[in-house]
């Protein structure tokens, strides 16, 4: 039986389909076949199979899932979300180094969801992709970890604050002693808005870049030997979102809060606790 049940779930799209669909609730078979973009050919066989395992229910002309239906979909939809997420972009994944994603987080790749994966031309390796900086321009609020320097990012957050967006910008070490030498008066200015907290990393931070805004998530990976390539992963899903913004907290667990850049090069910037709830 044990096997029996797993082909009747995984070996057929389209019961593994209806099942996940099901989820939701009763569904007539209209628009079972209308979300599902499938025939009552094609998929009256499968309902059948699915009610012969007494996985599904039909009340009149409405189908739902039975008890173990709803127990089994449960489980099974966080395996076929993953499978799915790494499928899609699988050679992105799996040159990736997840270290830096802590182990819950880790458990629930799948919340985040659709992914677009984003590769920068080579002869705009030094830019902001445009969908990126899109996504920016249009965020009331905007958390921002980055882990390598790029010679725009003081000046672009710096703009983006003067329009009033909030902005929580989290850097690892090197990059803000790069930006304390090279880009002074830019930082300063950033520092000094009302809308805008710097936070200082303390450690390795192995995430090379992590950006939430309102209604994105955009996510970017060292490769498994440090190396990093511009690439990054996308998404719009809401899950994906709160998935996102958990990392960012975990992130600030091991950061404090910086209120001020000293004259001259210090050796250590004056910091502060975070102050933000895990």
């Amino acid at each position: 039986m044990k096997s029996e049940l797993m082909d009747m779930v995984f070996l057929s799209e389209k019961r593994k389909n209806l099942l996940l669909f099901l989820k939701s609730g009763p569904k007539n078979i209209d628009e079972i076949k209308e979300t599902l973009q499938v025939s009552s050919t094609s998929i009256l066989p499968q309902i059948k199979k699915l009610k012969e395992q007494k996985l599904v229910l039909q009340e009149d002309k409405t189908y739902e899932l039975a008890p173990i239906g709803k127990v089994l979909v449960e489980k099974m939809e966080p395996i076929v979300s993953t499978l799915e997420l790494f499928e899609e972009n699988f050679e992105y994944w799996a040159e990736r180094d997840l270290c830096g994603i802590p182990p819950e987080l880790r458990k629930r790749l799948w919340e985040l969801g659709k992914c677009k994966l984003i590769r920068p031309d080579l002869e705009r390796m030094f830019e902001f992709d445009p969908e990126f900086m899109d996504n920016l321009n249009r965020a009331d609020h905007i958390f921002e970890s980055i882990a390598y320097f790029h010679p725009a990012l003081i000046t672009l957050c710096r703009d983006i604050a003067n329009k009033g967006v909030e902005i929580s910008l989290l850097v690892a070490e090197p990059v803000l002693q790069r930006c304390i030498d090279d880009y002074r008066e830019d930082l300063l200015h950033f520092l000094s808005r009302e809308n805008v907290t710097l936070f200082l990393y303390s450690g390795e931070l192995r995430i090379a870049s992590l950006t939430v805004t309102d209604d994105s998530m955009n996510l970017s990976l060292f490769s498994r030997k440090r190396h990093f390539d511009g690439e990054s992963l996308v998404s719009y899903d809401s899950s994906s979102l709160k998935w996102g913004m958990e990392l960012f907290k975990h992130l600030l667990k091991n950061a404090e809060q910086i209120t001020e850049i000293p004259e001259g090069t210090p050796d250590k910037v004056p910091a502060e606790n975070s102050g933000f709830d895990s």
